[in-house]
Parts: C-alpha cells; sequence; structure tokens
C-alpha cells in the first residue's frame, strides 16, 4: 500500500476572504474562477486521494489590495481562521501564514505573532506585491531577519505580476506568467543575496520552481560577468537553488521533473496539489502520476508522497505511516 502524501500546496478561501475577493472583483484569479471552498471539500478531496496532511495557505493575490490597515486586519483575521482549522481537524491540516505584504514593519510583526504565538508551520508570501516589488528586495530585510531568527519554513507562491495587463499575450496568468514570476522571485533573491544573508530560511518553491530548473544555466552566467555579484552571493545560481526545495503542483510531468531533478537532489522535492485552484481531477492526475503513471522507483515516491515533507515539518511525524 502506497504511503500517504502530505499536500503543501493546498489553498483555504475562508467565507471571509472570499467575500474581500468579491468585493474586490476578484471573480477569477489568474485566468480561473473563484473555487468554493470548506474544510469538509477539502478532507473529501484528501480522503479520495490518499492525502493525510494538507499544509494551507492563502493563495494570490494575498491581502493587500491598496490599505495597508485592511491588509493587516485580514491577515490577522486570516493566520488566526488558519489556527482554528488546524485545532479543530488535528492531525489533518497546517498552515502557512500569510503577512500583509508589502508592509515591512507590519508583515515582520504578524510573521513572529504566526510562528511565536499560533506556531503555524511557516509562512507564505507571494513573488511579488501589489506594488511591483519581488521578494529579494533589500526593502524586505527587517521582514527576512524575522523569518531567519526563526529558522522559518517560507512557501513561496506566484502572484500575478503588475506587467500581466501591459503585455500583448491573452493566455490565462495561470499558464505561463505565474511560472514566470516564480522565476523572478527566486533569482532575485539569490541575485540580491538574500538567501546568502539569511541561511536559516527554509524555501519551497510553487509548481517545480517555475522556469528556474529550465534558466539557471542561463542564470548562472551572470556570476562570470558581473564583477560584485560573487562577493553578494558567492555561491552561484546553482549553490543557492539546488538548496530550497520545490513542490510538484501542476508539475508531476516528466517534462518538468526530469529538468527538476538535474538541479535539486530527490530530497527536495515536495507534493503539492494546488487544491482548489486546481481542481480535484489535477490533484487525482498528480496522485497518479507519483503513484503509478511516471513509473517512479518506490523510494522517490515515498520521498515525494511524505519523507521529505516530514524533514520539513517533524512535527507530523507518527500521523503519516
Amino acid at each position: 500500500m502506497n504511503r500517504p502524501f502530505i499536500d503543501v500546496h493546498h489553498h483555504l478561501i475562508p467565507p471571509r476572504y472570499a467575500e474581500v475577493l468579491a468585493e474586490q472583483g476578484f471573480a477569477e484569479v489568474g485566468g480561473r474562477a473563484t473555487p468554493s471552498w470548506s474544510p469538509q471539500e477539502s478532507l473529501g478531496v484528501m480522503d479520495r486521494n490518499g492525502i493525510e496532511v494538507a499544509i494551507t495557505s492563502i493563495s494570490a493575490p494575498g491581502v493587500h489590495f491598496g490599505d495597508a490597515k485592511e491588509a493587516v486586519a485580514l491577515a490577522r483575521e486570516l493566520n488566526d481562521t488558519s489556527a482554528e482549522l488546524c485545532a479543530s481537524y488535528p492531525g489533518r491540516f497546517g498552515a502557512f501564514g500569510v503577512l500583509p505584504m508589502p508592509e515591512v514593519t507590519a508583515s515582520a510583526d504578524e510573521a513572529v505573532r504566526v510562528l511565536d504565538e499560533l506556531h503555524l508551520d511557516g509562512v507564505v508570501l507571494l513573488s511579488s506585491n501589489l506594488d511591483g516589488s519581488y521578494l529579494g528586495d533589500p526593502r524586505f530585510d527587517e521582514v527576512m531577519a524575522a523569518l531567519d531568527a526563526r529558522g522559518a519554513t517560507v512557501f513561496v507562491h506566484p502572484a500575478i505580476p503588475s506587467i500581466a495587463t501591459s503585455i500583448g499575450v491573452q493566455i490565462p496568468v495561470f499558464a505561463m506568467e505565474f511560472t514566470f514570476d516564480t522565476t523572478r522571485a527566486a533569482f532575485n533573491l539569490t541575485y540580491n543575496g538574500t538567501l546568502e544573508r539569511y541561511p536559516n530560511i527554509t524555501w519551497i518553491l510553487s509548481h517545480a520552481g517555475g522556469t528556474v530548473p529550465y534558466l539557471v544555466d542561463r542564470f548562472e552566467l551572470l556570476w562570470f560577468s558581473e564583477e560584485d555579484l560573487p562577493a553578494r552571493a558567492p555561491k552561484g545560481a546553482r549553490g543557492y537553488l539546488s538548496k530550497l526545495y520545490y513542490d510538484t503542483a501542476l508539475s508531476a510531468n516528466w517534462s518538468a521533473l526530469s529538468s527538476l531533478r538535474q538541479l535539486v537532489g530527490d530530497d527536495h522535492i515536495v507534493f503539492g496539489s494546488d487544491f482548489p485552484f486546481a481542481p480535484e481531477l489535477a490533484t487525482m492526475l498528480s496522485v497518479d502520476a507519483i503513484n503509478e503513471r511516471l513509473g517512479l522507483d518506490e523510494a522517490l515516491a515515498t520521498q515525494i508522497r511524505s519523507t521529505n515533507a516530514l524533514t520539513l515539518f517533524p512535527r507530523l511525524e507518527g500521523l503519516v505511516s
């Protein structure tokens, strides 16, 4: 019998957040209709697909819609809801807390509350923010310092980039720009030395890192052409990016995984479903790919299902067998 899955890419859309999205005009996100969600819907999908634990997160567009005070209040409310969800269904849910980025001090303060008071499993950060800023911008060092001091796990989810409405391509954002935005964030974290300065943060990139595995060697060329870059980020592109974790959401296929496995060890790949923004069919296909369709050896399949995630979240040890 296959070992159950731990799903590190699983979204929640509590009623309050659904109300805010509707008020802000988000009938769809990234080109997909905003789905319904309830704990029971998640548990049903989990039970039908062999997922023992789901670590939930707020997806794009996050909590900041232009008003800083409202963003701070919404982040706190949603994080309290996430903590309540974990308490109500012990052993089935974990949670990444959301921060009111790009508000720096408020985000650092909420990170402290999420990790020290609510004891959630980490935080989710969007690749970019409403003002066009990206992870890796030095202005966010106060947030990074708070996370680094706590050895936090950070789940990076793509955002709808500010350029999405200005380029002359009508392809839905989730199909293309999401992957590029994750890549921009990961490269910026590396290029600006954030990964070097804050080595105690553990990072998980969505969707097999977007285009990171494919472009990493092209990115590496900068270390030979920019004199100050080796001092700022001495380990080089591969040295940093190969140490991050990558999930399989919408990426449990040979095209993505073969490229990813050229960059990272098999111990840095974790399972993600992207439910409910990706429908249950996507979860079914991902689970089948790991269990059967890709023909993975059992050691690798078991690592992806759960053992790699248990390294990141040892509190789950004993829940998945």
